[in-house]
């Protein structure tokens, strides 16, 4: 997990831990996870990733299709694309990109399989591990179902979206960078 808030960092570490799952935490500012996504999925070699910190929807400026009104969507996005580049593959790494009230649109267009938020709402700092514990307990080959996962989240739909995906990590492997 890439997180731009280092108290979330040390949290999810702990959650992650008690979750039993194994989890690389790194505590990296929103404009600079993109530029080490890359090299730290050739070493670590997760199944899922997560992308988050802060993000915020500027509503004087009243355009959500404005990627320019945002504060850190464009890094989100840029962070997709480069573990896109990486793994192709939506089902072989599952990827959660986004914070509070992001472009939603651009991250899922970018090929993230969850992100927030599709209404532009507040999310819970465990939203994004809810939907990394469904993940990495899914059984194998099942799709994972957005339902239960956004019945265990503050914001429901509003606050969480994604793509139907298929689990392809055996349940006990399943490793994340967050």
């Amino acid at each position: 997990m890439l997180i731009g808030d280092p108290e979330y960092a040390s949290k999810s570490r702990e959650i992650y831990k008690n979750m039993g799952v194994t989890a690389y935490t790194y505590n990296i500012a929103e404009s600079e996870q993109y530029k080490q996504i890359y090299s730290l999925l050739q070493k670590i070699r997760p199944n899922i990733l997560i992308l988050t910190g802060h993000d915020a929807f500027m509503r004087k400026r009243n355009d959500i299709y404005n990627i320019d009104n945002y504060k850190n969507s464009r890094y989100y996005i840029q962070g997709v694309l480069e573990a896109r580049r990486y793994e192709h593959n939506l089902d072989n790494l599952v990827i959660f990109a986004g914070a509070c009230q992001s472009y939603y649109e651009a991250i899922i267009s970018a090929g993230a399989n969850f992100a927030s938020a599709p209404k532009r709402v507040l999310i819970d700092m465990m939203d994004p591990l809810i939907v990394a514990q469904t993940i990495a307990y899914t059984p194998v080959e099942e799709f994972i179902p957005l339902e239960n996962i956004l019945s265990n989240t503050r914001e429901g739909i509003d606050g969480i979206g994604g793509l139907q995906t298929r689990r392809t990590i055996q349940n006990g492997n399943a490793s994340i960078i967050i």
